[in-house]
């Protein structure tokens, strides 16, 4: 480790933001007329699993000044370097994203789970690679990643499809997505 190398740690960021996370969804299920606790307990597991993402992916933080880039990090060539351990973690990680985006967002189409899954790994690996660029940090940015990654919520898609089809399932997941309003009663 060099003497101008500075560590941002995890829990320190993520904590908090799991928290603020609570806090501001508990206020808008509130105000949308539609706080119940199975909403809020989906709405709070969708928060921190969006914390536990970013943290898996960029925390700790490494920062360093001074000295050349390690440009070996970027990796924009699929199927080259590939290191199996790394993309079986990556697909493991991104399984349950595609129950978040039905459950909380209301997002049901198999292609628009695909194209928002794709997105949210290019932005973590667009991330990771200008942190490499700027502050010199440790992690690795590769096309395979984003390949493993959207992998990932594709499985986790037909996986959650399938279970939605058991009962025990069907009568727990809404039909429509948790922060919406609740119907009136007439």
């Amino acid at each position: 480790m060099r003497n101008d190398q500075y560590v941002i740690p995890g829990p320190p960021v993520l904590v908090p933001l799991g928290v603020l996370i609570m806090v501001v969804s508990w206020v808008v299920l509130r105000r949308r007329g539609a706080l119940t606790p199975a909403r809020l307990l989906v709405t709070w597991l969708a928060g921190w699993y969006a914390v536990a993402v970013l943290g898996a992916t960029l925390l700790p933080l490494h920062v360093s000044f001074g000295g050349d880039p390690q440009l070996y990090r970027i990796n924009p060539i699929p199927f080259t370097q590939i290191r199996p351990r790394d993309s079986l973690l990556n697909v493991v990680m991104t399984l349950p994203f595609a129950a978040f985006l039905h459950v909380v967002l209301g997002v049901r189409d198999r292609m628009r789970v695909i194209r928002f899954g794709f997105l949210t790994s290019l932005a973590i690996e667009l991330t990771q690679c200008v942190l490499i660029l700027t502050v010199h940090d440790n992690r690795w940015a590769e096309a395979n990643d984003l390949i493993a990654n959207t992998l990932g919520v594709y499985l986790g898609f037909v996986a959650f499809r399938w279970l939605q089809r058991r009962p025990p399932l069907r009568r727990v997941v809404p039909e429509r997505d948790v922060t919406q309003r609740r119907p009136a009663r007439s």
